[in-house]
């Protein structure tokens, strides 16, 4: 295991009924910008909570935020917090509500001339508004955690960040809050959570990590258990919980300490996102079994250890086809073509990381012609 430094400071609130809480969580007299998306939470009687929650404060709302954010769309919701005097944020929505929010909370503080050089330069956030969030879609892990990602319309790019200063305050988490997501979003936070552990789980060896490990195999384990439960009965309370904890649980640092981590399955989904608008989870349950089947002997003993802990067999292809196969169980389709992509999508996207330069995987050893080979057996 190797040496690291750990230190988490998001408050969950879990439970049925804890929209109320955000009353002792939120400052008194605070401006407070409530952040959502395409207005669900208007549907589902989540806004009309938060609502009466918020009814001591001076509010103000700013909707229409994207499944991937726009950077544009955040920049107008900076403007807004300088007019208004806003000093605190709540998001109300799912990951993508919550990755805006906190670039919007870094951005409005941001000093350093364009705050899209937050993503681009990798500028260093040395402040941000504080903020909280009401989740209502478990699968990004984004309620407790410091990171985001971005996308730039104008430029089809999609960049990520984090920094000390973008944790939520606190986080809520209800899992009846749930319960009217459509099959759709139930499978895509499922596999966006799977492929969470993989990239934190699934590298080149036996880390002697054992706690871990475990930790990491529980995770996925529940993920496959709870996940097809929740696409059948969407409305059993237990299941939805386990799915959100764990959720959670796939991307707060924990099981990611003393290990080596890979992320080039998210680098690589970004590409096909930023360029073709595909869903986050879309893209990763395209790109994993790829990564798995390219890199296998580089991955070979985890990737056992995955089949022996999670789906019961010792092969490694048997392996994949497992992971394939629960991705597909979930609703999510797993190669390009089922989303009418081909070769054109695959020089795309290798071209793109070869420009940048970039060598992904925890080796380093994934080049654009791997990222080219990885796609063209997922075609």
């Amino acid at each position: 295991m190797e040496n690291f430094i750990y230190a988490n400071p998001v408050k969950i609130i879990f439970g049925k009924d804890t929209i109320k809480e955000i009353v002792n969580e939120i400052p008194k007299g605070s401006k407070v910008l409530m952040t959502y998306g395409g207005g669900s939470i208007k549907n589902n009687g989540v806004y009309d909570q938060v609502v009466k929650a918020l009814s001591a404060y001076e509010w103000y709302e700013f909707s229409g935020i994207e499944p991937n954010p726009h950077y544009e769309t955040c920049m107008k919701a900076v403007a807004l917090i300088k007019e208004k005097g806003i000093d605190f944020i709540l998001s109300v929505g799912g990951g993508s509500v919550l990755d805006a929010t906190k670039f919007i909370a870094a951005a409005v503080c941001f000093e350093g001339g364009d705050p899209w050089q937050i993503l681009s330069k990798r500028s260093e956030v040395k402040k941000a508004l504080p903020f909280g969030d009401i989740i209502t879609l478990p699968a990004t892990g984004s309620e407790m955690n410091a990171g985001a990602v971005i996308t730039r319309a104008e430029t089809q790019e999609k960049l990520a960040f984090g920094s000390p200063y973008t944790y939520p305050k606190f986080s809520v988490l209800d899992p009846t809050v749930t319960y009217s997501l459509p099959p759709r979003q139930i499978g895509n936070g499922v596999v966006d959570a799977f492929v969470h552990v993989m990239e934190q789980y699934l590298t080149y060896s036996e880390s002697n990590a054992l706690l871990q490990d475990h930790m990491a195999e529980a995770i996925v384990k529940t993920l496959v258990i709870e996940g097809p439960k929740a696409l059948i009965t969407p409305t059993d309370y237990d299941v939805r919980a386990n799915l959100m904890w764990a959720s959670t649980w796939a991307l707060n640092g924990w099981i990611s300490q003393g290990v080596p981590e890979d992320w080039a399955t998210h680098m690589i989904g970004h590409e096909i996102t930023a360029f073709y608008g595909l869903d986050h989870a879309q893209t990763l349950a395209i790109v994993l079994p790829g990564v798995m089947t390219v890199l296998k002997e580089q991955k070979g003993k985890k990737i056992i250890r995955l089949g022996k802990e999670v789906f019961g067999t010792d092969d490694i292809d048997d392996t994949i086809k497992a992971v394939e196969g629960f991705f597909e169980k979930m609703g999510v389709k797993t190669h390009l073509s089922d989303y009418g992509l081909d070769d054109e999508a695959i020089a795309k996207v290798s071209d793109r990381l070869a420009k940048r330069g970039w060598k992904l995987g925890e080796c380093g050893n994934i080049t654009a012609d791997t990222v080219k080979e990885i796609l063209t057996i997922r075609k």
